[in-house]
C-alpha cells in the first residue's frame, strides 16, 4: 500500500510505525475471511483491510475523527485474527493501538460516551474499586428493566451473584517450591481477575511450586494496562506498565527471574509488547529485559514438562483466547497440557473465531459481543463437553454467562489432575455464580 506522509509527520514515532505497517498491506483481503466482526455485520469497513484503509486516510491527513471512523474502529475487536491469517505480515495489532490513541487525543465522543470509558478506565485495574462496583451492580440488577442503555444493562449483567473473598495469596510475597528449586519466577496477579476469579492464582501458585518453582508475587506490580490500552488511553496504560516494569526490574536485579508467568492471556499479550510500548523511553531496556521474560503459564509448564496424569475419563471443550492464539501464537500448549494430565480434549468448530469478550468490549459493544458469544458456546457445547476450559478470565465469563456446562481455567484443572483440590467452578450452579457456572 502506497502512503503519502510527509517527513515532519513521520518523525512521530506512532506515525513511523503506522507507515511501516501501512506499506506491508497489499490489499488481499484475505483478513475478511477470519475477522469476527465482517462475519456477523458483513460490512468491508468493519473488516481488517476497511479498517486499514480508514486509519490511513485520518492519519495521513491528520484530520479530526469523524463519527463513522469512530464507529468502525470501536468495533474492532482486537482478536488479531487476522495476524494469523495475513500473508503479508501487517502488525494490525501496533496500527489498531496507533489508530485509538490517535482518536481518543483527537475526537470528542458524546457525552455518554464519555462517562462510560471513564468509568471503566477507573474501576476495571483497581481490585477494591472493581469489588464496590460489582456489590453496586448486584443491588442494582433489579431494577435493569428501567435502564434504557445495552451498555450499562452489560455492566451490570457482569457481576456475580457472589463476590469471591479476597486471597491473601495475591499479596506481594514469596512462595517456597516443594522439593529441590528448580526457578524463580514472578506471578502476574493482574487486576479484574482478583475481584471475579481468585481460585485461578491459587491453582497457579500450588501447581508451580508443585513442580519446584519459587513464586514471587513482586511488591507494585498490578494491572497489566490493556484494559486502558485498547481504550486509547495511553498515558493510563503506561503508568500501569511503568509500575510491573519497575517491580519486576527490582526482582530481576535482587535475586533474579527465570520467568514472568501470565495466567492472563490478555495480559500476556500486552506484557509481551512491552518494548514496543517503552521503545523511545528511558526505561526501552528494562521494558525489553520484561517482555523477553513474560511467559503465558502453559508456555512455562512446557518448560517444567509436567508430569502425565492418570486417565481423568472426562471430556475437555478447549476454548483458544484470541489473545493467546492469535495476539501469543499459542496454539498447542495448553492442549497437550491438558492431554498429558489426562483429560480427553476437543475443540468447536472455528475455533479461531472471538467469543465477543475481548477486555472491555462486550460492555461497549453489547450486541455484537452478544451474537459472537452465542455463536461460540453453540459450537463448544456441539461437542458435548463435560467442562469447558480457558486460559483467560474475560473469555471465562464471556461464555459462561451462556453455558450450561461448567467453565474453568486450564491451569485449576492441571492443578486437579496433579493433587490439587477439585476447582470450585465445577460445582458453581446458576444460583451462585451464572458467569462461571
Amino acid at each position: 500500500m502506497q502512503t503519502t506522509f510527509t517527513e515532519a509527520q513521520l518523525q512521530d514515532a506512532g506515525t513511523r510505525r503506522a507507515n511501516e505497517i501501512l506499506r506491508s498491506c497489499v490489499h488481499c483481503g484475505f483478513c475478511t475471511a477470519t475477522c469476527p466482526t465482517y462475519q456477523v455485520l458483513g460490512d468491508e469497513l468493519d473488516s481488517p483491510r476497511g479498517r486499514i484503509y480508514l486509519i490511513k486516510d485520518m492519519l495521513e491527513n491528520e484530520r479530526v475523527p469523524d463519527a463513522k471512523t469512530v464507529k468502525h474502529i470501536d468495533r474492532c475487536l482486537s482478536c488479531l485474527s487476522c495476524m494469523s491469517t495475513c500473508p503479508s505480515g501487517v502488525h494490525y495489532m501496533h496500527l489498531i493501538d496507533h489508530a485509538r490513541a490517535y482518536i481518543e487525543q483527537n475526537y470528542k465522543r458524546p457525552l455518554m460516551d464519555r462517562i462510560l470509558r471513564r468509568v471503566l478506565a477507573a474501576i476495571l485495574p483497581y481490585p477494591g474499586r472493581f469489588r464496590l462496583a460489582l456489590l453496586g451492580a448486584k443491588i442494582a440488577r433489579p431494577f435493569r428493566g428501567m435502564i434504557p442503555d445495552a451498555r450499562l444493562k452489560a455492566m451490570l449483567d457482569m457481576a456475580p451473584r457472589e463476590i469471591p473473598p479476597v486471597s491473601r495469596n495475591d499479596d506481594p510475597q514469596a512462595f517456597a517450591p516443594d522439593g529441590a528449586p528448580r526457578m524463580r519466577v514472578a506471578l502476574m496477579t493482574g487486576c479484574a481477575q482478583k475481584a471475579l476469579n481468585t481460585d485461578i492464582n491459587d491453582a497457579t501458585i500450588r501447581l508451580l511450586r508443585r513442580l519446584g518453582c519459587e513464586v514471587v508475587v513482586a511488591k507494585g506490580a498490578g494491572c497489566c494496562g490493556a484494559l486502558t490500552h485498547h481504550m486509547g488511553r495511553e498515558d493510563d496504560s503506561h503508568a500501569f506498565a511503568e509500575r510491573n516494569i519497575r517491580a519486576w526490574s527490582a526482582e530481576m536485579q535482587g535475586k533474579g527471574l527465570d520467568a514472568i508467568v501470565i495466567n492472563t492471556s490478555g495480559c500476556g499479550t500486552t506484557v509481551k509488547d512491552y518494548g514496543h510500548m517503552f521503545r523511545e523511553t528511558e526505561l526501552a531496556e528494562q521494558a525489553t529485559q520484561v517482555a523477553a521474560l513474560a511467559m503465558d503459564v502453559s508456555e512455562l509448564l512446557m518448560k517444567l514438562e509436567l508430569p502425565e496424569g492418570q486417565d481423568q475419563k472426562l471430556t475437555i471443550a478447549y476454548h483458544a483466547a484470541c489473545s493467546l492464539q492469535h495476539g501469543q501464537q499459542i496454539k498447542t500448549h495448553p492442549k497437550t497440557l491438558l492431554k498429558r494430565a489426562g483429560y480427553t480434549v476437543v475443540e468447536p468448530a472455528d475455533s479461531h473465531l472471538c467469543c465477543g469478550s475481548a477486555g472491555t468490549y462486550n460492555l461497549l459493544q453489547p450486541e455484537i459481543s452478544a451474537e459472537l458469544k452465542a455463536r461460540k458456546v453453540q459450537t463448544l457445547e456441539a461437542r458435548s463437553p463435560d467442562i469447558i476450559a480457558a486460559g483467560n478470565i474475560g473469555c471465562m465469563m464471556q461464555i459462561g454467562s451462556a453455558a450450561s456446562v461448567p467453565v474453568v481455567h486450564t491451569v485449576e484443572l492441571l492443578d486437579w489432575a496433579l493433587g490439587g483440590p477439585r476447582p470450585a467452578g465445577l460445582d458453581r450452579t446458576e444460583s451462585d455464580v451464572p458467569i462461571l457456572r
